[in-house]
């Protein structure tokens, strides 16, 4: 094998790496519901919401309790999608 053969056997490996991390990093789908279910978020990969679900219980919170639980319910997802893009960008490097 010639040092161009060997050269692009290397690049083609590594673009195929790539292809395969942005693959990875575009099904990311993170969900995450409060303590007790009554908000659920899922969020892609950027952390960017793709879902929001409403249980009933949602009746029974004050305007302030909602907007904690959605928030803080919306955060965790956000961490546990980045954590999950960090992995996997960690991973490819190492």
């Amino acid at each position: 094998m010639s040092q161009f053969d060997a050269l692009e056997a290397a690049a083609r490996t590594q673009l195929g790496r790539i292809q395969q991390l942005s693959t990875d990093l575009d099904a990311i789908q993170v969900e995450h519901s409060d303590d007790d279910a009554t908000v659920t978020v899922s969020v892609d990969g950027a952390a960017r919401l793709v879902d929001l679900h409403l249980s009933e219980g949602i009746s029974r919170m004050s305007p302030a309790e909602f907007e904690r639980a959605v928030v803080h319910t919306a955060a965790a997802a956000a961490r546990n999608a980045l954590a999950r893009r960090g992995t996997l960008i960690e991973e490819f490097n190492g």
